[in-house]
């Protein structure tokens, strides 16, 4: 299929096309995150409440992740399908895949917004808000609520947009956002006087515009797959294979904040408030240096996705191949200055001495292995990319659920000095979970391959 678009997933070089999808994928990353710490940098600065504020926003973050996981439920299970489509010729079939997920995330959208509405206050006070942070949590979130239509339809159907090939367009729909946040935040919050309130009202307003520019385009004459009325319906034979695939992900974001839960519970524990605070900076370290490994994987899905579709093997491998070694090499530069120069990552977010040296040495320990997390999120990635919603489900759990919350809480009961043993955790689940994922990867990619050449072998015999 002749695609009338910035690119052509079924021909040009591999590696043009993974640097032109990925960079915008990236950018926008990159830009999403800075947008929020911006966005906290003016709450902390609100005169007379600003820190009691910011700690009272800080709660909200795990609803947040929830709502945003909701829309990966949707939209990367569904984005990756379609392309598959586009690239067997079949159009007509992406865009049913596309439609339904709209209506899905729609529906999502509406009863999300009810749930949070009713019961934030409630959820706040489970994730750790007090009597005097409740007040602006609540605040925030309530407002926050009013826009989760527009998250489910930014970030959903902005998937979409990657999914054909339009990096570009898809990054400007989040930096189209971010400046009007940034924008709107010092006016909302300061030149209004609405406080916290402000600044959610801020956030949702940027995200409807964000909204309006990703439904405009999929339904203007620019898009390869265009959204249309007659395929918003659900199906479930179009919409639950979405779904079963889009549950890595989903596993992926949501079980974040439990994650967050069960580290700082028991840090906190054994290690007291400067094992915390590391912790803070650990995770914000991990989570900001994986934004360009996430951004080389939402490049490569479309190539993979199209291309296994179209019933290419060869560039499904060198796509594949291409996206591993990129993420090695780009997790091991990450991790060689985690081991030998942590102070470079701790000085960004602490001037205090005890903290700093806490953070260094909890570093090398926390981020031992992570030179090999590059093969964990290349593997699990393209396994979404290909369709396999059992085999990305399981590694999605196996990390997590399965090794790291309960290493968290037995390694302790093994060593003396039990705040390392808790910091140890991760490493021992990166080891065990990129070994498991390396071996399923290589046994299932080879079958795929080989399925895909008997398919192009009895092809070229039928002609």
């Amino acid at each position: 299929m002749k695609q009338k678009k910035e690119t052509d997933l079924g021909r040009e070089p591999i590696g043009r096309l993974l640097f032109r999808l990925s960079v915008p994928a990236i950018t926008a990353q990159v830009v999403n995150v800075l947008y929020n710490m911006v966005d906290r940098m003016y709450i902390g600065h609100i005169p007379g409440y600003g820190a009691q504020a910011l700690t009272g926003v800080g709660v909200t973050f795990p609803l947040i992740m929830l709502i945003s996981a909701f829309a990966a439920l949707v939209s990367m299970g569904g984005a990756p399908r379609s392309s598959i489509m586009m690239g067997k010729g079949k159009k007509d079939e992406a865009e049913e895949i596309m439609g339904n997920c709209a209506m899905g995330l729609l529906i999502a959208g509406i009863l999300l917004t009810g749930f949070f509405f009713i019961f934030s206050k409630d959820l706040l006070l489970l994730f750790g808000a007090s009597e005097n942070t409740i007040e602006y949590a609540t605040a925030y979130m309530q407002i926050y609520a009013v826009g989760t239509l527009f998250v489910q339809a930014a970030l959903g159907m902005n998937a979409f947009i990657t999914a054909q090939g339009f990096a570009t367009v898809s990054m400007l729909s989040v930096v189209i956002g971010a400046v009007c946040n940034i924008v709107l935040d010092p006016i909302f919050i300061f030149g209004l006087h609405m406080g916290v309130q402000g600044a959610a009202l801020a956030t949702i307003i940027s995200q409807g515009v964000s909204a309006v520019w990703v439904i405009r385009f999929l339904c203007g004459k620019k898009t390869t797959l265009r959204l249309r009325k007659k395929y918003m319906r659900i199906k479930p034979k179009v919409f639950f294979p979405c779904m079963a695939l889009g549950l890595s992900p989903f596993i992926m974001q949501s079980t974040e904040s439990i994650l967050n839960i069960c580290f700082n519970s028991s840090l906190l524990k054994y290690g007291g408030d400067m094992a915390v605070g590391a912790m803070t900076i650990l995770s914000s370290v991990m989570q900001f240096s994986m934004l360009p490994l996430q951004g080389l994987t939402q490049g490569s899905q479309p190539i993979v996705s199209y291309n296994f579709g179209a019933g290419n093997p060869d560039r499904v491998k060198r796509a594949f191949f291409l996206l591993l070694r990129s993420c090695v090499i780009y997790a091991v530069a990450i991790w060689a200055v985690a081991m030998f120069a942590p102070g470079v990552f701790a000085a960004i977010f602490t001037s205090n001495e005890e903290l700093m040296r806490t953070t260094k040495w909890a570093m090398k320990i926390y981020m031992a292995v992570s030179c090999i997390f590059g093969v964990q999120i290349a593997c699990q990635q393209t396994f979404i990319a290909l369709g396999k919603a059992k085999e990305s489900i399981f590694l999605a759990l196996l990390r997590k659920v399965i090794l790291l919350i309960p290493l968290i809480y037995i390694l302790p009961v093994f060593f003396e000095d039990k705040t390392m043993a808790v910091f140890l955790a991760e490493p021992v689940a990166d080891m065990l979970a990129v070994t498991t994922t390396a071996v399923l990867f290589g046994v299932q990619f080879k079958k795929v391959i080989a399925q895909m050449r008997k398919r192009e072998a009895a092809a070229h015999g039928q002609r």
